[in-house]
């Protein structure tokens, strides 16, 4: 368990926060006394991110085909004339 100061926990907020986040109880001490306990509020179980499948989208739409540079650029020009126009 970590201890910090009442002028830690004033001061030092960002630090003394950071390691309640990672998981630690910390004491806070006046005057050399412990006078009270900070520690992580009991948080729900974090869902992972599921991406969508990118390269299936892009099979889904092209298919196996490949495009050459000068399709690509050309693509690209396209897309900026409509931007501006």
């Amino acid at each position: 368990m970590k201890t910090a100061t009442v002028a830690d926990l004033r001061n030092h907020f960002r630090r003394v926060s950071a390691w309640i986040e990672e998981g630690e109880t910390v004491e806070i001490t006046r005057n050399g006394r412990a006078f009270a306990r900070l520690q992580p509020a009991a948080q729900a179980e974090k869902k992972p991110i599921v991406w969508p499948d990118f390269a299936a989208r892009r099979r889904e739409i092209w298919g196996d085909r490949k495009f050459s540079a000068k399709e690509v650029a050309e693509m690209r020009a396209y897309e900026l004339e409509g931007e501006q126009g």
